[in-house]
């Protein structure tokens, strides 16, 4: 698979997609679970039929355990028969062709071009600059909970976009050694844990991704699941806040270069209606998985080389477990996917 197509379209479809450990069989993960040859079978066959309905050129995954498996998903579907691939693999260990028993497995993130993908970078831990500290004690968080996927790729002889793939830490509580989770307080303590962290994380994101948009006048898009709204104080982090109005041109200006734009919010102004969720959660609908674009890419940018023009969710197999007695299959994900078009500026 080397990504050597359609290099003259002039409209491009790029997505998020959370596989929901995707393992191959008989391996087990998070100590007890595991997939037998015929759950696994049907996963990487819905898998592969979410992607066909997708058709996106450019996609970003989460919570790959195999790479192998993720290449026996993309079979199952025609349109990525001469893609390229690249996956966060900082070790090497969870992504071997044939998986040990015994491996101590963890998820990845990674990306599927149809595009080159002509450079890529790894991120495990956090910029120097992004180490948090409070009246100057450093806060002992200093690496991803898993590694930030970098890659450059090539959308036509003019145009280049960078693509950063991110899953950051769930709202999941991070418990004590010992601590009982029904315990009020110590599940306070742990969702604390775990929204300092995923802050940690958005605030080290925010460091790289500064690196690039302020280096370059190439567009940036930013898959993945952040895990938090698109208004979320920790996915505001990452992204930047929209300037105050009262601010110098020239000061705007300069907050617009960095600035990253939700296409969820770009969607809802163009449309009446907002159907947009990828998760549900004890009866709450939730947008934890996003599609974020710098400016080059926003409409009212005059100086833009494209815009997004519409935005889909796949989300009708998720349940609602409070209302109906069904819940998600296991070999389905529990997460919705995005779709985002994007329309590329036509030259003179």
């Amino acid at each position: 698979m080397n990504g050597e197509v359609h290099m003259a379209k002039s409209k491009f479809k790029i997505a998020t997609f959370n596989l929901y450990n995707l393992v191959w069989p008989n391996i087990i993960y998070y100590g007890k679970k595991k997939y037998g040859p015929t759950d696994y079978n049907r996963k990487v066959e819905w898998i592969g039929h979410q992607l066909s309905a997708m058709k996106a050129d450019i996609v970003g995954f989460q919570e790959i355990f195999h790479k192998k498996a993720l290449e026996e998903a993309l079979v199952q579907s025609d349109f990525y028969n001469d893609a390229a691939i690249s996956i966060a693999d900082p070790s090497g260990k969870s992504l071997v062709e044939e998986p040990a028993q015994d491996e101590d497995l963890g998820p990845v993130v990674g990306l599927v071009s149809r595009f080159p993908i002509v450079d890529e970078s790894v991120f495990t831990e956090f910029p120097a600059e992004a180490i948090l500290d409070i009246d100057g004690d450093d806060i002992p968080l200093k690496a991803f909970s898993r590694p930030v996927l970098r890659a450059r790729v090539q959308l036509n002889d003019q145009h280049a976009v960078t693509v950063f793939v991110v899953h950051l830490k769930s709202k999941r509580p991070k418990m004590g050694a010992g601590a009982d989770p029904y315990d009020p307080v110590e599940k306070a303590k742990g969702q604390a844990r775990s929204l300092i962290l995923r802050a940690a994380e958005a605030t080290g994101l925010r460091a790289i991704l500064m690196e690039t948009l302020q280096s370059s006048n190439d567009p940036v898009i930013v898959l993945g699941d952040v895990n938090d709204g698109d208004l979320a104080v920790t996915t505001q982090i990452a992204t930047g806040e929209p300037p105050w109005r009262r601010l110098s041109f020239g000061a705007k200006k300069k907050i617009w270069d960095v600035l990253l734009y939700h296409v969820k919010q770009i969607q809802a102004r163009n449309s009446y209606r907002d159907f947009y969720f990828t998760h549900i959660h004890n009866g709450h609908y939730e947008a934890l998985d996003h599609i974020m674009v710098s400016q080059e890419f926003v409409y009212q940018n005059p100086a833009r080389i494209g815009k997004v023009v519409y935005v889909r969710t796949l989300n009708d197999h998720i349940v609602d477990d409070t209302l109906s007695p069904d819940s998600v299959k296991k070999w389905q994900s529990d997460h919705g996917q995005v779709v985002a078009s994007i329309e590329l500026k036509q030259e003179d």
